[in-house]
């Protein structure tokens, strides 16, 4: 089953549930979805859709974080029950250890040297890490290899 179905499902399950912030995350993401296939006139498939669900997810922790520092604790807390819903659509997140793994493996692969040879190394891992691990860390460790 795609990704977009999978989604569709569990809105029709919120709903027969009564399940209301579970379904207005849903219906966010949904309209998020639509919104790039409108935008840029083409079907998605699960890794674009994947995409949308990583950025909406680094979106939130961004306001999370925010809305901690300024004393709002109940805006966190919805910014956090959602982040949960979507993370439910995204493969499980790779360890600190496994990054660096595949982190080394790419400079292997590559024959990367130097900083110079960071675009090359971070086109593998985009391909082999995405939805799985933060894309802004995979880059700072490789920064911090690369950098010797």
């Amino acid at each position: 089953m795609s990704l977009k179905l999978k989604i569709n499902e569990d809105m029709k399950c919120a709903m027969k549930a009564r399940e209301t912030d579970k379904l207005s995350t849903i219906r966010m993401l949904l309209a998020a979805m639509k919104q790039v296939e409108v935008d840029e006139r083409v079907a998605l498939d699960d890794s674009r859709i994947m995409a949308i669900i990583t950025k909406m997810v680094k979106q939130r922790q961004d306001s999370v974080k925010i809305y901690r520092e300024a004393g709002r604790d109940d805006m966190a807390d919805k910014e956090a029950a959602e982040i949960t819903v979507l993370q439910a659509y995204l493969p499980q997140q790779l360890s600190a250890d496994e990054i660096a793994a595949a982190v080394d493996k790419a400079i292997t692969q590559t024959g990367a040297s130097g900083m110079s040879d960071m675009g090359k190394v971070m086109g593998v891992l985009k391909g082999e890490l995405a939805g799985r691990a933060d894309m802004a860390v995979v880059s700072r460790l490789l920064k911090e290899k690369l950098g010797k």
